[in-house]
């Protein structure tokens, strides 16, 4: 069985969840602290896809990775990146709301983008079957979009706004199967393909961990340099580095869209990457913030 089919309806659910958990007031934010989801959806969608470009032609990557390296960067952020918010101390509220209009913005900025990107391999004319023409139907993609994060999200909202009580049950449940079901993703393909992932995991592996951490270093920097307070610097580090790797999969893996398993490694290994890297990140600023709590205790 084709683990496509797993991953699909999975990310219809996922989106649909995310749907759940909002309000049409959380679209106010971009009114009411516009800076704040400026900055953070800036390095989100601009920012991140430039650097994982720069990466991957840096470490000379093969198109299939190449290309599947600037689409986990191109992804929209992903739902345990409120968790992670939520954890490490960070507005809850303002990692929801740049999460749904990621979620959005991407539907067409991932289109133009991955275009852009195609375009750029084709023209390098490689030979090696890793460098295999790759197309893509920008259609198909724009229209999987539609259907796997635009229509689940207004479903989810639109059920929470007329079933209230059974929306907030619904998203109780739905949300426990979140990052449970991103590891699952993962693992399926990391199954089937641990043999390629672990010959190609040195140089492939070294460049996402340095788009992971780039990532989470601009973040801080922009976040610095705009004087965001310390739960807003937090927030935009965590959205900006946690993307949704269970949508670049399934874009990598759709028969409508590129239709490559092997595409779908870069976000395997970035989503291992990623969720280690975030803890490593969290359990620092918790370790840094208690010894204050005690010395004010005392």
């Amino acid at each position: 069985m084709n683990p496509i089919y797993i991953v699909l309806p999975l990310i219809v659910l996922l989106t649909y969840a995310l749907g759940l958990g909002l309000k049409f007031d959380d679209f106010k934010m971009l009114v009411r602290r516009p800076l704040p989801m400026l900055v953070g959806l800036t390095g989100q969608l601009l920012v991140l896809p430039t650097v994982a470009f720069m990466l991957a032609m840096a470490f000379e990557l093969p198109a299939v990775f190449f290309i599947g390296v600037v689409l986990i960067a191109c992804c929209p952020g992903g739902s345990s990146s409120n968790i992670f918010t939520y954890i490490a101390r960070g507005n809850v509220a303002l990692s929801v709301a740049m999460t749904a209009v990621s979620s959005l913005v991407t539907i067409v900025t991932i289109p133009f983008i991955m275009a852009l990107c195609v375009d750029y391999i084709s023209a390098l004319g490689q030979d090696d079957f890793m460098y295999a023409k790759v197309t893509l139907p920008v259609g198909n993609l724009l229209m999987q979009n539609i259907v796997l994060m635009l229509l689940p999200v207004i479903l989810g909202i639109l059920t929470r706004h007329f079933f209230y009580n059974f929306s907030q049950k619904l998203n109780a449940i739905l949300s426990k199967i979140a990052f449970p079901s991103l590891i699952l993703i993962v693992s399926i393909f990391f199954m089937k393909h641990y043999e390629n992932i672990a010959s190609y995991l040195d140089r492939l592996g070294l460049c996402i961990l340095s788009l992971v951490v780039l990532a989470m270093l601009i973040a801080t920097l922009m976040s610095y340099l705009i004087r965001f307070n310390t739960t807003v610097r937090r927030t935009i580090v965590i959205e900006v580095a946690m993307q949704n790797a269970a949508q670049a999969i399934a874009i990598a893996s759709s028969p409508f869209v590129f239709n490559s398993e092997i595409m779908t490694m870069p976000a395997i290994i970035y989503a291992l990457i990623m969720n280690v890297v975030l803890i490593i990140y969290v359990a620092v600023l918790l370790g840094l913030h208690r010894p204050k709590t005690e010395a004010v205790c005392r």
